[in-house]
């Protein structure tokens, strides 16, 4: 009995709005929308609050009766203030946890959802309300969230929203590029080099001639011989000499 008027206790006053303070600085990844996260939390949590009691006024439905009860209560029964405002707690909490959370979302949102209903069911067990009570309590709450929710995402400027998930990675790093004595030249400056330098060191001849060349045949003015219809620029290695044609 103790556990649930102490469970109970924490449905109203003080507690759901620090929850929904830490729920609006958590959210936030910017100042400004750590502020605006938080004052419309509370605003959400208080004008439920409000609707909710114009609704009591209205209905105006007693409560169960007082030989019952095991704990003080006071007002009209339908619907329970305490379910309402912890509910309304609970699921701000929970949008805030799975806006944010990268990691462990499943357990805080289940924490969050179990203590809003456990609100509402001591309510029930401490004789002060009908379960109709409790189950209006949890509809109103579910209604009201979704409304502020919408309206938020319609109106609200983009700025002012907090994107979704974890904060984005950080930038990589600019490429490094190679000095300039490293950098390869295209393939068309490399090879009119190798044209203008005349045959390499190992021996390679390329295959182009003329008057007062001597071609890989061996005899001046024969010009480039060629196998196989290949281009002008390949080059070849000439035979040795007393080594077999091939």
């Amino acid at each position: 009995m103790a556990l649930a008027r102490g469970l109970t206790a924490t449905g109203t006053g003080v507690v759901p709005y620090a929850l929904v303070v830490l729920a609006g600085l958590y959210l936030g990844r910017t100042a400004r929308q750590r502020a605006v996260a938080v004052a419309l939390g509370a605003a959400c949590l208080a004008a439920g609050q409000a609707v909710r009691m114009g609704v009591m006024e209205l209905i105006a439905r007693p409560r169960p009766p007082g030989q019952d009860w095991a704990t003080y209560a006071s007002g009209w029964s339908f619907p329970s203030g305490h379910t309402t405002t912890s509910a309304l707690t609970a699921g701000l909490v929970i949008v805030a946890v799975l806006l944010r959370a990268p990691r462990g979302r499943t357990a805080l949102c289940l924490a969050a959802g179990c203590w809003g209903a456990a609100v509402g069911l001591t309510r029930v067990y401490l004789g002060v309300h009908w379960f109709t009570d409790v189950l209006g309590g949890w509809l109103f709450a579910a209604g009201w969230l979704g409304m502020c929710l919408c309206g938020a995402a319609r109106w609200l400027p983009a700025g002012l929203l907090p994107a979704c998930g974890p904060p984005p990675p950080a930038s990589p790093p600019p490429p490094t590029t190679l000095p300039v004595a490293w950098a390869v030249p295209p393939r068309s400056e490399r090879r009119a080099a190798a044209l203008t330098q005349g045959p390499p060191a190992g021996g390679l001849t390329p295959l182009f001639g003329g008057s007062g060349s001597r071609g890989p045949g061996g005899r001046a003015g024969e010009g480039p011989r060629r196998s196989g219809g290949g281009s002008p620029g390949r080059l070849r290695r000439p035979r040795r000499p007393g080594h077999p044609r091939w």
